[in-house]
């Protein structure tokens, strides 16, 4: 009985050592960007935007080169029509084929016809003007690509700083828990001694297991921050974790910005290209009412045989068109394109007003950050001094239990607060230095 239960503990430990064991991934903040920018998918989604706008542009390549299609026709007809020009594109009619009863009742005809057939645009202003705006689109697709790539360079640098900070929790916590169990162990001698009461020893004993629980709280948080710096990544984070080379920094650096947005942003310059798309598609619509001039050609080959070459001809013209009244469909679409730039002019506006707005929000923001990192600094100095001084005082007989649990955890909370501040502080400034390129 004692071996079976011997195998089921050893069973038991190994499944849970092997099912539950986690790889520990060691990352630096340089070379996260690198595998961020070939792998995520947000940067993916943005460049197939980009190439579908790209593949429109090319379509409007059809506007300077030629269309040419081929084809091979095979018909059989007692048609009268169709059989006299069957046999005319032959070249085969005789002076019996006009007998009238011949021309009215024909015999059976075959006809296979071969024919190439070439389109070439010569002036069509509309089409120039929605091949400008199609560039336009693409251009903008490719400036929000780029803009795309420096969020989420934001975005990773922001995952990793707040796994930094998750385990700079855990290290304070992880401190505080051995402070507080050895202070646990002074209360317990003091009690046995019978100096203390049953209820500083429970005091005690509550904080201890406060702090376990916080600690465990830390814990879920780095692994949280390492899933989503994962999911960032494009990387399967199952049984596992990262863990950044760099700590979180205890100190900050001091820098000044511009508050005035920069006309140079990529996403500003991206909605000005979808402005001027716009733009082009009004010009497009209003130039579709002038006249289009195109040549056509086509190569023909036929015969009363599967890709016989008996008779040959070729065709070629020009047309010039022009759209007299179509229903009012040309003037209704003018009317939408000038709706929609006029759209596209108020959102520019607004995009523009509400990043200025932003950014001197943030810059506010950054400032506040400063006096919270000093404060909470200077908050964290005088917390450690009282604590020291309370143990001191403690130990000599002068302080109560419930003193000293609340310079305890004063000065934990302190520490996070300071570790917070310094975390809000440095990434304020990445998200400023993002709002101003």
């Amino acid at each position: 009985m004692k071996k079976i239960n011997l195998i089921l503990i050893l069973g038991a430990f190994l499944i849970s050592t092997l099912g539950f064991s986690q790889d520990t991934l060691t990352i630096s903040k340089k070379d996260i960007w690198k595998k961020a920018s070939n792998k995520n998918l947000l940067i993916k989604i943005a460049n197939q935007d980009f190439k579908s706008a790209q593949a429109d542009y090319r379509q409007s390549n059809s506007l300077f080169l030629p269309s040419i299609s081929a084809s091979h026709t095979a018909i059989s007809t007692t048609n009268p029509l169709m059989a006299f020009g069957s046999k005319l594109n032959q070249e085969i009619l005789t002076q019996s084929d006009f007998n009238p009863d011949l021309l009215n009742n024909p015999t059976r005809t075959k006809n296979f016809a071969t024919k190439i057939e070439i389109l070439q645009p010569l002036i069509n202003v509309d089409g120039y003007y929605g091949r400008q705006a199609a560039k336009a689109k693409m251009q903008a697709f490719q400036l929000q690509t780029e803009r795309t790539k420096e969020y989420l360079e934001l975005e990773v640098s922001k995952a990793f700083m707040e796994l930094q900070l998750g385990y700079k929790a855990e290290k304070v916590l992880e401190k505080a828990n051995t402070t507080a169990t050895a202070n646990l162990k002074l209360i317990e001698n003091y009690f046995k001694q019978g100096i203390l009461q049953k209820t500083d020893l429970l005091s005690v004993q509550v904080r201890v297991n406060e702090i376990k629980n916080h600690l465990q709280y830390a814990k879920s948080n780095v692994q949280n921050a390492s899933d989503y710096l994962g999911f960032l990544l494009n990387e399967d984070t199952a049984n596992k974790v990262y863990k950044p080379i760099e700590e979180l920094e205890n100190a900050i650096v001091i820098e000044t910005f511009n508050t005035t947005l920069s006309s140079n942003r990529k996403d500003i310059q991206a909605i000005d290209k979808s402005s001027e798309a716009y733009a082009k598609m009004v010009q497009s619509s209003k130039m579709n009412f002038l006249p289009k001039l195109n040549a056509f050609g086509s190569y023909e080959v036929y015969d009363d045989k599967l890709f016989g070459t008996n008779a040959k001809g070729y065709l070629i013209g020009a047309q010039l068109s022009l759209n007299v009244f179509d229903g009012y469909k040309s003037i209704g679409k003018m009317e939408k394109a000038k709706a929609d730039f006029q759209k596209s002019e108020m959102e520019n506006q607004q995009y523009k007003s509400k990043s200025q707005l932003e950014l001197s929000k943030t810059n506010r923001q950054l400032k506040d950050a400063e006096n919270k990192v000093n404060l909470s600094k200077l908050a964290l100095e005088q917390s450690q001094e009282a604590y020291r001084i309370r143990s001191n005082r403690f130990t000599q007989g002068l302080e109560k239990t419930t003193d000293l649990l609340q310079a305890e955890t004063q000065m934990s909370q302190k520490e996070l607060e300071f570790l917070q501040a310094v975390f809000e502080y440095n990434f304020t400034q990445e998200y400023l230095q993002f709002l101003t390129k």
